[in-house]
């Protein structure tokens, strides 16, 4: 008996068809989405294979350097995509610094105590190691962070009238912000609040069903798992904190006067 079931790539292709059934009925419902899904499923293959290929590479060098260079692309590549999530965003350099600042701070954070007191490879920043770990916190604050950003940011435009109100009665910029600080603070947390509380009973994540799939005991897998989600849960609330605060930092100045012109038109 094999410790894993090899997929060739016909079943690949087989397993993409309910794929091109999604498009179809794109096209038959006028959707518009055929499109959407053709790139968005040709992105995907081109990058796993690059990243399979890249990986391989790694895994065999095992050098710190080239560890730490994939690490900083993957946070470039996330900080843009939190930056291009967002309907109203901080111009300039803020823009762009911010979420990836507090997507770097949090991940990397997390994902080194976590080899170097938990998983405790040698040497820690072993890739094989380092860099599935660092892409499942990394994409996961990604997305928490993006949301908060884009929550704050369209209610501070939309609630303008009402946060200068309480400007002008004398309270601070973090008193007249708070409400939407609570509000974007929660949109961020939400998604990782509903994937633990679903891990299990609607759903086996991805990490835990490959690892049992390859033939690792389900109690090991459920270990690991629940290592991985701790993190992510970590991970996500510290970087959405980071990000939120040093939003509401910005859109506001010394003087207490709100500054929306500092969002992007």
């Amino acid at each position: 008996m094999t410790e894993y079931v090899s997929l060739t790539y016909l079943d690949l292709v087989l397993a993409s068809s309910f794929l091109v059934l999604n498009g179809g009925l794109s096209l038959w419902l006028k959707l518009g989405l055929e499109r959407k899904l053709a790139i968005a499923a040709t992105r995907m293959i081109v990058q796993l294979l690059l990243v399979g290929l890249l990986l391989k590479s790694l895994f065999a060098v095992v050098s710190p350097l080239l560890t730490a260079l994939v690490a900083f692309t993957m946070i470039i590549l996330a900080g843009r995509e939190v930056w291009a999530r967002q309907d109203r965003k901080l111009s300039g350099i803020w823009g762009f610094s911010l979420g990836t600042g507090a997507m770097m701070f949090s991940g990397t954070t997390i994902t080194v105590i976590a080899l170097t007191t938990q998983i405790q490879p040698d040497p820690w920043w072993t890739p094989r190691f380092a860099l599935p770990l660092f892409g499942m916190i990394l994409g996961n604050s990604m997305t928490g962070i993006s949301l908060s950003l884009d929550t704050l940011n369209t209610a501070a435009q939309r609630e303008r009238i009402a946060i200068e109100a309480q400007l002008l009665l004398g309270r601070t910029k973090w008193e007249s912000m708070r409400p939407f600080t609570r509000r974007a603070l929660r949109t961020g947390f939400m998604p990782i609040i509903n994937s633990m509380a679903a891990t299990g009973i609607v759903s086996l994540p991805g990490m835990m069903t490959g690892q049992i799939l390859s033939g690792v005991d389900p109690t090991e897998a459920v270990k690991y798992q629940l290592l991985v989600m701790f993190l992510i849960g970590g991970s996500t609330g510290l970087g959405v904190l980071m990000a939120v605060l040093g939003s509401v930092y910005r859109l506001t100045d010394e003087r207490h006067r709100l500054r929306l012109d500092r969002l992007t038109k």
